[in-house]
């Protein structure tokens, strides 16, 4: 006998669309048809969407840095994360200076260990490069760690030079891996903050004005050239604006492999929300900032066009009380939550008709799935996959509040959106773990996952 059957839904993947029953034995999918014999447990999921459980390969839960603390670790983080759609993460593992990365890999695994609720891999971040630590960058893949990330910003902490990044490219063109980087001239957005400074101006919208478009589009370039120098694959995270599209279409006329994720704040939010009262705008300063309107439409439009590959959280909860509420924008933490919000808000675009529910699917699960070296197992409905699936009910409506979400942190920059289409139950690897919106399953549930070599 089967443990689980979903029946009457409609099946959605990225490769299209059917009409058919799930049954799942263990903690996988077994069969995908009509007339499935019964199971121990059964689910009606008439008139709901079934789709593949949400893949965030951008989140930052349990980090530290000197003075902040994300409020969220690998237990709340990863239940906001199902509650919202989501079955599996990958996080930033952080190397700090003089540190080898199997120590850095040793404290988030036990960071993650007997909390996390969903799957879970780790990028390995890159801040301080030798011999020794090049030698373990070559055999973290064959550990399943397949990524590896590249600052460009943040001077005198984690910024990398050309020529790490260089050296990076060609250990991951040689062992099958994907380097993931942050797009930013750390050295002009450092002078510019310091005339910023030292002409009086700290409100927050001066976050934006000292990290202009150029900042990103030049440094997205550059890290596509190199790329293209060591003839790897690039991965460029958190894209904001037109410039950076450019820099990623030039890039691919001439042939690199370079793929561009966004994030759901950049979707919502406008550089004009870094200017609200009260110190609001602070909860807005991400890094990259927030951009126009006009670049915001752009990015929906690549979405659907395919430019831009996945919608990542950047999930990033440093609480507004105590850390992001602060009058000096150099002050305050850049990044902001969004890992519980990430589906529901991308799914907006369904409905405004930037996309279809096949291309939501491949943007949220499918792709960063593939890319990241999780299929065949993650993000498809497939007979063989692991049975992560979430109902999807896309006539349901509500209004984002802080008091309706799961996470830990002390707000949301989604406050008072009309949201339509929300996750009803989400089932990991078998195991029913959130139903009509609330956490159901066990503390400690989530695996890791030692993910394959990269591939295109």
């Amino acid at each position: 006998m089967l443990d689980l059957v979903i029946r009457n839904g409609l099946v959605v993947n990225a490769g299209g669309t059917q009409r058919a029953d799930i049954g799942v034995a263990g903690e996988t999918i077994v069969q995908l048809g009509r007339d499935i014999a019964g199971a121990t447990r059964e689910i009606d999921a008439a008139g709901l969407y079934v789709m593949p459980g949400g893949v965030d390969v951008h989140t930052h839960l349990d980090l530290d840095l000197p003075g902040f603390q994300t409020a969220e670790d690998f237990r709340s983080g990863t239940v906001a994360a199902a509650c919202g759609g989501t079955t599996t993460i990958v996080d930033f593992c952080q190397q700090r200076h003089g540190q080898s990365l199997r120590e850095a890999l040793d404290i988030w695994q036990a960071k993650a260990a007997g909390k996390a609720v969903t799957d879970y891999g780790f990028h390995i971040v890159v801040t301080d490069m030798n011999a020794d630590v090049e030698k373990e960058l070559a055999g973290l893949p064959a550990q399943g760690v397949t990524s590896f990330k590249l600052f460009m910003a943040y001077k005198d902490a984690q910024m990398v030079d050309d020529r790490t990044m260089l050296r990076t490219f060609d250990v991951a063109r040689r062992e099958g891996a994907l380097v993931m980087v942050h797009a930013e001239n750390g050295d002009a957005a450092d002078y510019l903050i310091e005339k910023a400074v030292a002409a009086g101006n700290l409100s927050t919208f001066n976050h934006a004005l000292t990290r202009p478009p150029r900042v990103e589009s030049e440094a997205t370039g550059r890290a596509i050239a190199l790329a293209e120098m060591a003839g790897a694959p690039v991965y460029i995270v958190h894209l904001t604006c037109g410039d950076a599209l450019d820099a990623v279409i030039a890039g691919r006329r001439r042939n690199v492999d370079v793929i561009a994720e966004t994030c759901t704040h950049y979707l919502f939010g406008t550089q004009d929300d870094l200017a609200r009262p009260d110190f609001e705008g602070a909860k807005w300063v991400l890094t990259p900032p927030l951009r126009t309107r006009k670049d915001q439409e752009l990015l929906w439009q690549s979405l659907g066009n395919g430019t831009l590959s996945v919608v990542s959280s950047d999930d990033a909860s440093w609480p507004f009380e105590g850390q992001k509420r602060q009058a000096d924008f150099t002050r305050i933490p850049n990044g902001a939550p969004g890992i519980e919000e990430r589906m529901i808000m991308t799914y907006q675009g369904v409905n405004r008709g930037h996309f279809n529910v096949n291309r939501f699917v491949e943007i949220v699960s499918t792709n960063p799935a593939c890319l990241f070296g999780l299929a065949p197992k993650k993000g498809a409905v497939a007979v063989g996959a692991d049975a992560d699936i979430v109902l999807w009910d896309p006539e349901a409506e509500t209004v984002i509040t802080q008091s309706k979400l799961n996470h830990a942190v002390d707000f949301t920059l989604f406050e008072g959106q009309k949201v339509k289409g929300l996750p009803r139950c989400v089932v990991r690897r078998g195991e029913v773990i959130v139903e009509n919106g609330r956490f159901c399953g066990a503390t400690g549930g989530g695996r890791f996952i030692r993910r394959s070599r990269y591939r295109r």
